[in-house]
Order: C-alpha cells, then structure tokens, then sequence
C-alpha cells in the first residue's frame, strides 16, 4: 500500500462499521485517564487533541480536562457517531476530518494530545513516523501527549518482531470487514519514536499495547 491508498481504504472500513464499532466503546482506556490527570494536575489544558477520535470517548474525557478540546479522525461515519455521543452527553468539542500523517492545524497548536489505537492502521512506515512528526510539530513547547498502538506483547500474537496483518470486525449480521493493522513489536515502537521529531517521557507496555509519553523536540 502507497499514496492516499492506506488512507482511503481505512476510511471506508471505519464508515461501513461506524455504528456497532462506536457502540462497543462506550469507556476511556485507563491508561488514558491516568496520563489526562498526571499531566492536567496542576490546571486544566487549554487547548487538547484526540487524534484519531473515533466515537468521541477520550473527547468527553478532555473535554472535563481542558477549556477546548479538537477531535480528528478519518471516518466521517466515526465522526457523526462522536457528535452525537457530545450532542446525548452534553460535551462541547470542534470535530474534524482529517488525516494523521497530515494535520490541518497549526504549529504548537495543542498543549495536551491523545493519539491512541490509531497509528496501527497506517502503512506504510513512513506515514506512521510522518503521524508522529506531526504530533509533534502541533504540539507546543510545554505540550504532552500519550501515543499507543496495539503489539506484539498481546497474547494474541505470537510473533516477536513487528507485522502487518488484518484483523476482521463481525457485523451484527455475522459479515466480516477486514481492518489493517501494523502490529508493533515495543522496539520497534521505540525505534518510530526515536526516528521522529518526538522525546520520549516515558515508553511501556500495558494491557498488550505500547504506550509513550512524549513531548515535542
């Protein structure tokens, strides 16, 4: 996969199953939470992105953590899924359609970020480390942000370098929609981060995903 190829074919696999996807992700991810309340302890933030918003769960969790709060993503059907979710909750967010690897916002925009469960699904590497560059291009020079993907560590892969591969999501219906992923091995991970215009806080494993907190160079 090249071009926008990658881009386009994520797009229309998170448009199709938009609806049941959103309706299983009713929760933020602990590991979320935990980093939104370390790095908003001393005051709220005031400017956050969810980048790779989906549903709009870890928008409502900013949105009590900083005075504005931006949803990204690519699916528009994901999209209509976290207006509506603001909409029934009562959270206030600007949410835009977008692409990860080219963020239509500008430098040092965001004090506070969540890129979560996203850069797994771009391909090939250097649209991942381009995602992760412009993180840190918009984020300013006090900025934080956690960044997580799915890997290797997870019971479910028995493989210990990274791969690409689809996993299926299954349709109330009992369809399967093919969804791509690159499953990141933690030192290759590391090795993405460290190529990028990221520094690394802190990096772990949790939960079978890799986790970092980082800031902009």
């Amino acid at each position: 996969m090249d071009g926008d190829e990658p881009r386009d074919e994520v797009r229309e696999t998170y448009d199709r199953i938009a609806s049941h996807f959103a309706s299983t992700r009713e929760y933020p991810w602990p590991e979320v939470e935990s980093f939104v309340a370390d790095a908003t302890e001393s005051g709220p933030a005031e400017r956050a992105l969810d980048l790779g918003c989906g549903n709009g769960r870890h928008v409502e969790l900013l949105s009590a953590h900083a005075e504005e709060v931006v949803g990204l993503d690519v699916s528009r059907g994901l999209l209509d899924e976290a207006v509506a979710r603001a909409a029934e909750r009562g959270f206030d967010a600007e949410l835009v359609q977008g692409d990860a690897s080219r963020l239509p916002f500008a430098a040092d925009a965001f004090d506070l970020a969540v890129y979560v469960a996203t850069i797994h699904h771009l391909a090939p590497r250097a649209a991942r480390v381009a995602s992760l560059n412009e993180l840190a291009r918009v984020l300013d020079a006090d900025g934080r942000a956690v960044v997580s993907a799915w890997s290797t560590a997870h019971d479910a892969f028995d493989r210990e370098a990274g791969f690409d591969t689809t996993v299926d999501w299954t349709l109330p219906g009992g369809e399967t929609v093919p969804r791509f992923y690159h499953i990141y091995a933690p030192d290759e991970f590391d090795a993405d981060l460290d190529a990028s215009d990221l520094s690394v806080v802190e990096s772990t494993v949790s939960s079978g995903n890799c986790y970092a907190v980082v800031t902009g160079r």
